[in-house]
């Protein structure tokens, strides 16, 4: 996985054993997502942001994780 942002590797882009189109779709916006909370986490003026920023990106990682369950439901 090298070469990827940190936002790649936490919801794992190169992951989609079904080659999904969705899959693809929903993990790359929220990689994009997830690199913008990493940056500002980066930055961040005192530690209690720092920890809402990463809460925010767990949430996101789990958000995603949802999301992919969703797109690749068997509903048979």
């Amino acid at each position: 996985m090298s070469g990827l942002t940190f936002g790649q590797k936490a919801v794992g882009v190169t992951f989609n054993p079904s080659n999904n189109s969705k899959v693809d779709e929903i993990k790359g916006k929220f990689a994009d997502v997830i690199d913008t909370l990493n940056d500002l986490r980066n930055e961040a003026p005192g530690s209690e942001v720092a920890r809402m920023l990463s809460v925010a990106i767990t949430e996101a990682q789990t958000a995603q994780m949802w999301a992919v369950k969703a797109v690749t439901w068997d509903h048979k």
